[in-house]
């Protein structure tokens, strides 16, 4: 059913004229016109789209496992979700790379919608045996809903960001949350919030997203796509990114210069440095002055053959300017730590 003209789409339209269309990467935009493409036009009704463990399992309709995440119930959850969504691409595919970006998006789509029925078989399983924990929680409607919507995709998202972005901080609703728990901090206040929403459905994109970064889901599609390439091209992610965490300087195929083995701040890309907090922009600035010093220095006493012999005050100097450097790093290393 084509429907009309509604004030989600006005708002999502005007949102992202703002960003600028030139702006987000070409997987990103490409998923998002297609969610709303269906949502204009739907490839089957909500009902015949959704997740649930009766009509998915016991009846074999698979195919809702590849509808269910690419359909909304309303423009409002389209709107939400999709404004996220841009958010999230902005940051992951231009560092893992457009081919990554989408193989990440087409596994997630399909492993939250697996997640989702176990968690379900479970509760239903629940359901069936009573006792003091299931009667205070009433597991009965969730058990027995079906979903529709990105928002699994989403949150498993959200949790490669934050993963990426280990010490740093998010606001939830105006609430300072450290990164490693925001996430769970937004899963609880959504459904208290609206409790319409598909709880199980998010937790089933948080469990996925913790199954790439701690699990073995990455190292599995890194393997399937090595397997599956037949002319050598391997779709893995940018080297900003490896299996333990987010690393700004990890280089592959790259041998490092000894002489600036200590200048580790260069590598920063313009994105790495626009998702730091304020504090980590001005450790990185001050360890770069100080680096900078002693490049100019190396190169001015590098040849000593040449005329450039440094005089006894600046070696003194030098070495004055390495142990402030290492008094720098040792304080910065020391208040993380306390922070953790």
């Amino acid at each position: 059913m084509q429907r009309g003209l509604q004030l989600g789409l006005v708002l999502l339209a005007v949102q992202l004229f703002q960003e600028g269309l030139g702006n987000i990467p070409a997987v990103t935009l490409s998923v998002l016109g297609f969610n709303v493409y269906l949502y204009m036009f739907p490839a089957a009704p909500l009902m015949k789209a959704c997740v649930n463990l009766q009509y998915v399992y016991v009846s074999k309709e698979w195919r809702r496992l590849f509808l269910s995440p690419l359909h909304h119930v309303d423009d409002w959850h389209l709107y939400f979700n999709m404004v996220s969504f841009v958010w999230k691409g902005l940051r992951l595919e231009r560092r893992l790379g457009g081919a990554w970006f989408l193989y990440l998006l087409s596994v997630f789509s399909l492993l939250t919608g697996l997640v989702y029925l176990l968690l379900q078989a479970g509760l239903t399983e629940l359901t069936q045996h009573p006792d003091l924990f299931t009667e205070v929680i009433d597991f009965l409607p969730h058990s027995n809903e079906c979903a529709v919507g990105f928002s699994g995709v989403l949150f498993a998202l959200k949790v490669i960001c934050n993963h990426y972005n280990h010490g740093g901080v998010t606001y939830v609703l105006n609430i300072r949350v450290p990164n490693y728990i925001a996430s769970w901090v937004e899963l609880v206040l959504i459904y208290l919030i609206a409790p319409g929403t598909s709880l199980i459905g998010h937790l089933a994109g948080i469990l996925v997203g913790l199954l790439y970064t701690v699990g073995p889901l990455e190292t599995i599609m890194k393997t399937c796509a090595e397997f599956v390439s037949s002319d050598g091209y391997n779709p893995r992610p940018s080297s900003y990114f490896s299996s333990s965490g987010y690393s700004g300087t990890r280089q592959e195929h790259r041998r490092e210069d000894p002489q600036h083995a200590g200048d580790r701040t260069t590598d920063y890309t313009e994105d790495d440095i626009a998702d730091m907090t304020e504090e980590e922009q001005i450790e990185m600035a001050i360890r770069n002055s100080l680096n900078e010093k002693g490049r100019t220095r190396q190169r001015e006493t590098a040849h000593p053959r040449y005329g450039f012999q440094p005089t006894e005050e600046e070696a003194r100097l030098e070495e004055i300017r390495r142990r402030r450097l290492n008094r720098f790093e040792q304080e910065v290393s020391n208040q993380r730590r306390r922070r953790l």
